[in-house]
Parts: structure tokens; C-alpha cells; sequence
């Protein structure tokens, strides 16, 4: 019976997967039906039409019909502007831009100081969100802050961490302005409430009676943490890192009022270099050529890709990090 019961899920799992693969070759084909007939239109109302078709076929009636069609409409709305951006240009001109010596200086710090400002807003966030999640007086107050960074316009967040941080201010020794700190403090500000909330939802779903458990049984604080509450919220926590490295990666108003252009440590050089962050090199070039920076631009997509499907599939129900 069990024999029976497992065969039947391998089953419908491997009718998914030929669902999916077939679902997506269609789409694959037609939109480069509509691409090479330059009509694009075609293929956008072709994929909110089979979206539709999927949810009639899921026998849920009208309401399967319509959440089909303003659900595909939207996926659709976000897959097909980057579609277009990777389609625009060639291989030989993303092969070209890829070795470029400043192209890779530039995709080096586009990685390296979101991850640094990720290790920042992972020092310090990881414990104001475990006090958020036990609460405190003024804690409302004290999300509110966490959260403002949100809604603060971009331009005006790096004028704040210049104004703050800048020469004559908090840290009077720390190069800010044009340098590499300042990069570092700008990515931080935007991207520090990701990370924040990413831990505190892990910390919320950890179950406080495991918890209780483990002191009754003799554990300390800190062992009860090491030992428990951590690896239970390990998911959420890596999620908020994710999060928060990827909105430092897609940063460009505070980078461009604080570290236009900066000075780093180049390893592949064995020296320090002049470059700039991904987001504005893709701005300067749009008025230089505009074709390598869309090959720029799906350059730093890629590397995104690449970095959300790593850490996904280790946080996946399978991952090596999950529990």
C-alpha cells in the first residue's frame, strides 16, 4: 500500500515536471514566433490567454478562469520586460562586455559591497530582531524606524548617510564621500530592514515551548539559542540576507549621491582600483552605448540569478539548510 501510495506521488511529481517543461517550451517557442515577426504584442496576449486555458483546465470554474487570467497577467507583467532585456542583445556583445577588464571590475564590487553591507545589517540586525520578536516597551516605535528606510526616497537616503556620516559628523576618520565606507553605509541603510524582518519572521516561527523545553532540560541562554532557536529560524535568516543583498545589488540613488565612483581592493589586479557600482555603470553607459549597457545589465541579471537559485535550492524543503 505504502509501495503504492509512494509510486502514485512519484507520479503525479513527474506529471508536473512534463506539465511544466511543456508549458514552458510552449511559451519558449512562441515568444520567439512573435520575436522574430516583431510582434510582441501577439505573444503577451498569447500568454494571458494560455493562462487562462491552464485555469480552466484546473476545474475551478469561472473564479479558476479569471484568477488564472489577472495572476498570469502579472507574472507575465514581470517575466516579459526581462525577457526583453535578454533577448535585446547578442551573445558575442554579453561575451564581449564579459571580459572587459572595467565590466568586471564593476560586477566584482556589485557583488562585493552588497555582501559586505549584508554582513553589516547581519551583525547588528540578527539581535535587534530577536529582541523585536520578544518584545519590549517601544517596540512599535523601534520597527517603525527599521522600516523607514522603505519608503525614504533613494536620493534622499544617500543624503542622509552623507549628512550623517560625512566628514565633520558621526565618524569623523571614516572616508565616506567617493570611497568605499560610504558605499558600504548607503547599501546598508537601504537594505538593513530586509534583513531585520527576514530574522524576525524566522524567530516568530520558531516554537517557544521547543524552547522552554531545552531550559528545562538545563540549557543557558546562549546554549538554548545556538542549539535550537537558531537552526530553527536558519531559513528565515538566510532568506533576509538574500533579500537584503539584493536590494543593496539594485541600489542606485544613495550610491550615486554617496560613492559615484570609489577605490578597492581589486584581487585579480593585486591592487586597489578605481570602478563603479553595477547600477550606475548600467546609467553612464545608457548615454556612452546603449547596447553594451543593456549586455551589462543582463550580466549583473545573471549573476542575480545565479545567486537567488543557489541559495534557494539550500533553503529549499531539500536544501542542506533546512529543518
Amino acid at each position: 500500500m505504502a509501495g503504492a501510495f509512494a509510486g502514485a506521488r512519484s507520479a503525479g511529481r513527474l506529471d508536473a515536471r512534463v506539465l511544466v517543461l511543456a508549458v514552458a517550451g510552449v511559451q519558449l517557442a512562441a515568444f520567439t514566433v512573435a520575436t522574430v515577426l516583431d510582434r510582441p504584442t501577439w505573444y503577451v496576449v498569447f500568454a494571458v490567454a494560455s493562462a487562462g486555458v491552464l485555469g480552466w483546465r484546473t476545474n475551478r470554474g469561472a473564479f479558476g478562469v479569471a484568477a488564472a487570467l489577472l495572476g498570469g497577467a502579472l507574472v507575465v507583467a514581470l517575466a516579459y520586460p526581462l525577457a526583453a532585456l535578454v533577448t535585446f542583445t547578442s551573445p558575442a556583445a554579453i561575451l564581449s562586455n564579459a571580459t572587459d577588464p572595467a565590466v568586471l571590475r564593476t560586477l566584482y564590487l556589485s557583488v562585493y559591497a552588497p555582501l559586505l553591507a549584508t554582513l553589516l545589517a547581519f551583525v547588528l540586525g540578527v539581535p535587534l530582531a530577536l529582541l523585536l520578536r520578544r518584545g519590549f516597551r517601544g517596540q512599535a516605535v523601534v520597527a517603525a524606524l527599521v522600516d523607514l528606510p522603505l519608503v525614504v526616497p533613494h536620493s534622499v537616503a544617500g543624503l542622509a548617510v552623507l549628512l550623517a556620516f560625512g566628514s565633520g559628523h558621526a565618524f569623523p576618520t571614516v572616508p565616506v564621500l567617493g570611497a568605499m565606507p560610504g558605499l558600504v553605509l548607503a547599501l546598508a541603510f537601504v537594505s538593513a530592514p530586509y534583513m531585520v524582518n527576514g530574522a524576525r519572521e524566522g524567530f516568530e516561527a520558531v516554537d517557544e515551548n521547543v524552547e522552554r523545553a531545552a531550559r528545562s532540560l538545563g540549557a543557558n541562554r546562549v546554549e538554548t539559542f545556538r542549539r535550537v532557536t537558531l537552526p530553527l529560524a536558519l531559513r528565515g535568516l538566510v532568506s533576509g540576507a538574500v533579500l537584503s543583498w539584493a536590494r543593496a545589488v539594485s541600489e542606485y540613488g544613495a550610491v550615486a549621491v554617496v560613492a559615484y565612483n570609489v577605490s578597492f581592493f581589486y584581487p585579480p589586479a593585486g591592487e586597489r582600483v578605481q570602478g563603479m557600482f553595477g547600477s550606475v555603470f548600467v546609467v553612464r553607459q545608457l548615454d556612452v552605448n546603449f547596447e553594451s549597457a543593456v549586455s551589462v545589465a543582463v550580466l549583473l541579471l545573471c549573476v542575480c540569478v545565479v545567486v537567488f537559485l543557489a541559495v534557494r535550492t539550500l533553503t529549499g524543503t531539500r536544501g542542506a539548510w533546512s529543518t
